[in-house]
């Protein structure tokens, strides 16, 4: 027995089949689209091969990654736990609803349905940005249960984005006060705030807080909030055009960084 096994990850609609040890550690992945096994450890070539025989279809090329980047090697060092970037929009409310759907029948929608929506829209949206220079990261932990909705990181800086549920509805902004219709105003840009702070102090960069509304018939902000940009689901890739702040190597150097689970579960 070689002790390897195989996991599939999906990221943009690609699949790659890592070639894990048992400890987690990678020790070579299979690009189907590239049609390559790229390997870390020649000396585990024929193992590598055995246990990905059941996956290959047709010939493929087998050797070291043609030109891999630090970013790269930086992320294959990560056990797949504690890898955040495999994360889907909404990932920890869908894993809330598998493991408590709730009743059958109930009198309102269950409002975790809606957030996911709005994640879900928002986070869609997000990962497009990713052909731009930019990544994409989706709930991300922090200390204590909270989570940042989306974390994006690019030419612009790096963005810790909240998601919220506002189809249909006429949106008040009165910082730090957001009322959605006619619900009670909630003090939502403290909390926008508040994650940006955690996810600066997690990064030791500046992360700059944004509210994303999912569906607004209306948006009236009586004063310009201190420091959150406001935007709709249908504006986001307008940060795409945002650029000057970070040079690539940061981008990825951050990335790698905030992919790893252990960056986010101390302090905060």
């Amino acid at each position: 027995m070689s002790g390897l096994r195989v996991i599939p990850t999906w990221r943009h609609g690609q699949e790659r089949l890592y070639v894990c040890l048992t400890d987690g550690r990678n020790v070579a992945w299979y690009d189907r689209e590239a049609a390559r096994v790229n390997l870390l450890s020649e000396d585990r070539r024929d193992d590598v091969l055995e246990v990905l025989g059941p996956f290959l279809t047709g010939p493929v090329a087998v050797g070291p990654p043609p030109v891999p980047t630090p970013a790269e090697l930086a992320r294959l060092t990560l056990h797949p736990d504690d890898d955040l970037a495999p994360n889907r929009p909404g990932e920890a409310l869908q894993i809330a609803l598998d493991r408590d759907p709730g009743p059958p029948h109930r009198l309102r929608p269950d409002p975790r349905r809606r957030a996911l929506l709005a994640e879900q829209a928002v986070g869609e949206a997000l990962d497009r940005l990713d052909g731009a220079g930019w990544h994409v990261l989706h709930s991300v932990p922090l200390p204590g249960g909270d989570r940042v909705h989306h974390l994006a990181i690019g030419p612009g800086g790096l963005f810790a984005i909240h998601s919220v549920y506002a189809r249909k509805q006429r949106v008040t902004v009165a910082d730090p006060m957001v009322s959605l219709g006619r619900r009670e105003p909630h003090p939502l840009l403290r909390r926008v705030r508040a994650d940006a702070d955690r996810a600066s102090y997690a990064l030791t960069a500046e992360v700059h807080p944004v509210l994303a509304l999912v569906g607004p018939t209306d948006v009236r902000i009586t004063a310009p909030p201190r420091e959150v940009r406001i935007i709709a689901d249908t504006e986001v890739e307008s940060l795409a055009r945002l650029g000057g702040m970070l040079k690539p190597a940061d981008v990825e150097a951050l990335h790698a960084m905030a992919r790893d689970r252990h960056t986010w579960t101390s302090g905060g």
